[in-house]
């Protein structure tokens, strides 16, 4: 029963000291970090769209993705987590075992990031399960990364590789809060986004907000391992790097800095020298041109429009 379900899930989220009226009540209260701004964000993830449908889905796995691409988009403002609330619409069948792993998973990367699960809502009914995060966040004033702040003849840089998600990176998400917060520690940051639709449609949605266009270098792309699998398996599905600019779901970071600030970045990264870096590679992908749209630029140095290919929900 629903009520059976509650006094689990609050029994196990514990209490934190960042709140004044912890979890059980109709709200919880936070108390905001001194001189910091508020983060907020909220993603839903639904069988068959976001995991597969039921049975061929891990509750754990989909916990963890529910609470991670929340984590990647606060990272992508430069935030740091600092509460997050859940709602479930369970299926009848099962709801109970599918709610308590939904949880473990949740569960598992918040503590890792030391972000508290302070409430939400649980419902059943007899479709499909679907899951919804709201997280806030918190960046210090004037420090938060935006989609509209590109300059031209900045470089544009990757976390990562990319391409080839579904292979089942789409449902393990790491997202890029260390390597966000170490960046905007020690470089200015004009521009960023996380990638979920695709390199190619999110870059593209970066420099429209910019009011600038870029230039993508096809030869620096780093494309993960699984892309060039999965075009093995399904040639028709794309070349490594069409699956790299296009297939989505990838969750890292891309970012544009000044030409100089980005050599930096870089030589520290490569020299040991930004202390606590966690070893993801950075990549510099490209550059922020005048203009308006994507140019592929080969590695002979052809230049080509580049369509901004990636997922999109259809409506009809």
């Amino acid at each position: 029963m629903e009520q059976q379900l509650i006094d689990w899930l609050v029994a196990r989220l514990g209490g934190d000291p960042r709140l004044d009226v912890p979890n059980g009540d109709d709200a919880a209260v936070l108390r905001p970090p001194a001189g910091r701004r508020t983060v907020f964000c909220t993603d839903m993830l639904c069988e068959g769209v976001h995991f597969p449908r039921a049975p061929d889905y891990d509750p754990r796995a989909v916990g963890h993705k529910a609470i991670a691409v929340n984590l990647s988009d606060v990272a992508a403002m430069a935030g740091c987590p600092e509460a997050a609330v859940v709602s479930v619409s369970l299926p009848r069948e099962g709801g109970q075992r599918i709610g308590e792993a939904l949880l473990e998973g949740m569960l598992a990367i918040a503590e890792r990031f030391e972000m508290p699960l302070v409430g939400g809502d649980t419902t059943s009914w007899d479709g499909p399960l679907a899951v919804n995060v709201a997280m806030l966040g918190s960046v210090a004033a004037g420090r938060v990364w935006r989609r509209d702040g590109c300059r031209v003849g900045d470089v544009v840089l990757v976390t990562g590789a990319v391409g080839g998600s579904l292979a089942g990176r789409h449902l393990a998400v790491e997202p890029r809060v260390d390597e966000a917060r170490l960046i905007a520690e020690a470089f200015t940051v004009h521009g960023a986004i996380d990638i979920s639709d695709g390199l190619a449609l999110d870059l593209s949605r970066m420099m429209q907000a910019s009011g600038c266009g870029a230039e993508l270098d096809l030869a620096a792309v780093p494309i993960h391992a699984d892309a060039v699998a999965a075009s093995k398996r399904d040639p028709a599905g794309g070349t490594p790097l069409m699956r790299a600019l296009g297939d989505g779901e990838d969750f890292e970071l891309l970012i544009s800095l000044a030409a100089d600030d980005a050599e930096r970045l870089l030589e520290a990264i490569a020299a040991g020298r930004l202390a606590g870096w966690p070893g993801t590679p950075l990549t510099a992908i490209g550059r922020v041109v005048a203009g308006h749209g994507l140019v592929a630029v080969a590695e002979d140095g052809r230049r080509s429009s580049l369509p901004p290919t990636g997922y999109q929900h259809a409506f009809t």
